[in-house]
C-alpha cells in the first residue's frame, strides 16, 4: 500500500477544530497554516465576483418570477407555491423552489437582481463548505484546491448568478455531506440526522434529484462509521426517516388540504402533488409514465414558447445577438444517449476534470484496498465515488432539459480532483513507478481539454492554444524532472505549479467568461462560454458539437 495516502493529514483536522477569535475571520484556526484562511477567503471572493458580476443585467426567469411575485404578496400563495395572486394554480415545482427568492424580494423589492442574489450567496456558502468538507477528509491543501475547482466550474459560475432552484439544491447537498462527514467520523446519529434534514430541504428545491445523493451517504456510513453493524443500520434508518419526513412535508400538506382550498397542481392531470413530483418531475425524465402525471414532452419539459408570449417585456435583449426572441434560448433540444455527459454542452459545463477525478478514485481505492473498515480515506473515496457514479448514471439515461441539472456533479468532481492532485504530487516526489501518475494525469487532462474545446473552435482561440501550450509544457517539464532525477525543490515545485495551472486552465477560462454577459448563461440554461444559451457559438452542425 502506498505511503502517499497514509500520510494524508486526516484525523488531526477532525479531532481538533479550534477556532480563532470570532472577529478575526481572516486568521486561520490553530492547527492550520497561517495562510490557509486568507487563501480560502480569496477563493470565496473570486467566487462572489464571478457569481455576482452580472446581477445588474440578469434576466427574470419567465413564469418562475411570477410565482415569486405572487408568493411574496400572499401567504396562501407562499404556502402552496402558487403562480398567481389568487392562488388558483401552481407551477410544476414545489413551493420551496422559490422561498429564497421570495425572502430576498421581501427585503430588497421585486427586481431581477434581487431574485438572483440568493443564488450568489448559496454559491459562496458552497465554496466555503467544500473547503471544510475536503479539509477534514484530506487536509488543507486538497480543501483549498477543491474550493477553487468548485468555484471555477463553468456550470457553477453561471448557475449561481441566476435565479434558479439548482443553486439551493447544490448548497443543500454540500451541507448534507458536511454533516454526514461528522457523523461517519464519529459515529454520531445527530449529525447523520442533520444530513437527512439538508437532503430533505434539497428535495424542496429540486425534488427527486436531491435523493440521488442518498446511496453515497448510506453506503459510506454503513461501510466506514466507527460503530457496530446494528447501530450503523439503526442510524441510517432513523436518518432516512427524517429525510423522508422533511422531503414529503409539502406533498403531505397539499395532499391533506381539500382541493377546493388550494391551488391546482401543474405537472399533473389529476391535481396530484405526488404525480407532479414523482411522475412528471421524476420518473417522467426516464420515460416512465405514472398515473396522473402530465406526459414529459420531447423537449425535456421546456417551457412552451406560447407561455412566454407575455414575458418578453421583462427579458433583456441578448447582447451581441440579432436574435431577440427569448424563447430561442430555451429551445435547445434535449441531449440524449449515455455519452451525453462526455460531449456537447453538458461536458463543457461540468466535465473538464473527469480524467483526473476518475484516475484519483481508481488509484485511491487500489492503494487503500487493505485498509481497515473504518479507514476515513477509503470511506471518503467510496462516498464520493458512489456520488459520482449515481448522478452520472442517472443523468446518462434520463432527459436533462437544462444544463444546471448537472451542477450536482460538481462537488464530487471537485473533491476527487483535488485529492488526485495532492496524491499524484506526493507520489511524484517519492519517485518510483507511481511518480509517472502525475505526468499521466496532466497529459490526460490536456488531451481531454483539447477534445472538449475542439467542439467550439471559434471561442477564444488564443486562450485555447495558450492553455494547450501550457499543458504540453507542464507534461514535458514533469517528465524531464523524473528522467533527469533532479532533487532541486524549486524545479519540482515549479513542475507541480505548471501542471496544476495546465489542469485548471480550460475550465477556469470558460468560468471566467461569465464576466462577459454574452457568455454568462441565463435563467433556463446555466452554462458559461459559447454554450451559454444567450448566443450560439456556431451553426448547429456535427462538427461543433450540435445536439447540446
Amino acid at each position: 500500500m502506498s505511503g502517499t495516502l497514509a500520510r494524508l493529514p486526516l484525523s488531526q483536522d477532525v479531532v481538533s477544530e479550534s477556532r480563532s477569535p470570532r472577529w478575526a475571520v481572516w486568521r486561520s484556526p490553530a492547527g492550520q497554516p497561517r495562510w490557509a484562511r486568507p487563501v480560502l477567503l480569496g477563493i470565496a471572493a473570486v467566487a462572489a465576483v464571478l457569481y455576482a458580476w452580472n446581477l445588474p443585467v440578469v434576466d427574470f426567469a419567465p413564469l418562475y418570477s411570477d410565482a415569486v411575485k405572487s408568493m411574496s404578496g400572499s401567504w396562501k400563495a407562499f404556502l402552496f407555491g402558487a403562480v398567481d395572486a389568487d392562488a388558483t394554480s401552481t407551477l410544476d415545482k414545489l413551493a420551496g423552489s422559490f422561498v429564497p427568492q421570495v425572502v430576498s424580494a421581501k427585503i430588497f423589492g421585486f427586481h431581477a437582481w434581487s431574485l438572483a442574489l440568493p443564488q450568489v450567496i448559496e454559491g459562496v456558502i458552497s465554496v466555503l463548505v467544500m473547503y471544510r468538507v475536503v479539509r477534514r477528509w484530506a487536509g488543507v491543501v486538497p480543501g483549498l484546491l477543491a474550493a477553487g475547482i468548485f468555484a471555477l466550474t463553468p456550470v457553477a459560475a453561471s448557475m449561481f448568478g441566476h435565479s434558479m432552484e439548482d443553486g439551493a439544491l447544490v448548497m443543500c447537498l454540500v451541507l448534507a455531506v458536511d454533516a454526514y462527514q461528522r457523523a461517519v467520523l464519529e459515529g454520531r446519529l445527530r449529525s447523520l440526522v442533520w444530513a437527512g434534514v439538508w437532503v430533505g430541504l434539497g428535495f424542496q428545491a429540486k425534488m427527486l434529484q436531491a435523493w440521488m445523493v442518498l446511496p453515497a451517504l448510506a453506503i459510506g456510513y454503513l461501510l466506514s462509521a466507527p460503530a457496530g453493524l446494528r447501530r450503523r443500520v439503526k442510524h441510517v434508518v432513523v436518518a432516512g426517516a427524517v429525510t423522508l419526513a422533511v422531503s414529503l412535508s409539502w406533498i403531505a400538506l397539499y395532499t391533506f388540504t381539500p382541493a377546493s382550498a388550494r391551488p391546482y397542481v401543474d405537472g399533473s392531470t389529476n391535481n396530484s402533488a405526488f404525480a407532479m413530483v414523482f411522475g412528471y418531475n421524476g420518473l417522467g425524465h426516464l420515460g416512465i409514465q405514472l398515473p396522473g402525471a402530465r406526459k414529459f414532452d420531447n423537449n425535456g419539459g421546456a417551457i412552451d414558447p406560447q407561455q412566454l408570449a407575455g414575458q418578453r417585456d421583462i427579458l433583456p435583449a441578448k447582447r451581441g445577438n440579432t436574435e431577440e426572441d427569448p424563447t430561442k434560448a430555451t429551445s435547445r433540444p434535449v441531449q440524449k444517449g449515455w455519452a451525453k455527459l462526455f460531449d456537447g454542452h453538458l461536458a463543457v459545463a461540468v466535465g473538464w476534470l473527469y480524467p483526473l477525478a476518475l484516475l484519483a478514485l481508481l488509484c485511491g481505492l487500489w492503494w487503500r484496498r487493505g485498509a481497515e473498515r473504518t479507514d476515513p480515506v477509503r470511506g471518503g473515496l467510496v462516498m464520493w465515488g458512489v456520488w459520482l457514479l449515481t448522478f452520472g448514471l442517472v443523468f446518462s439515461v434520463a432527459d436533462v432539459p437544462h444544463t444546471a441539472y448537472v451542477a450536482s456533479l460538481t462537488p464530487a468532481v471537485a473533491a476527487l480532483s483535488a485529492l488526485g492532485i495532492v496524491l499524484f504530487w506526493r507520489a511524484y516526489r517519492e519517485g518510483a513507478k507511481q511518480a509517472w501518475l502525475l505526468p499521466l494525469a496532466v497529459a490526460a487532462e490536456v488531451a481531454w481539454a483539447a477534445w472538449l474545446w475542439s467542439h467550439y473552435p471559434n471561442f477564444l482561440p488564443w486562450a485555447k492554444w495558450g492553455a494547450l501550450a501550457l499543458g504540453v509544457a507542464a507534461v514535458v517539464a514533469l517528465v524531464l524532472v523524473r528522467v533527469v532525477k533532479t532533487t532541486s525543490p524549486r524545479l519540482v515545485t515549479a513542475g507541480l505549479a505548471v501542471g496544476v495551472a495546465a489542469v485548471v486552465a480550460a475550465p477556469a477560462t470558460y468560468a471566467i467568461s461569465v464576466l462577459d454577459p454574452d457568455y454568462s448563461g441565463m435563467s433556463f440554461d446555466a452554462n458559461a462560454g459559447p454554450e451559454s444559451g444567450r448566443i450560439p457559438a456556431a451553426p448547429p452542425t456535427p462538427a461543433n458539437g450540435a445536439g447540446g
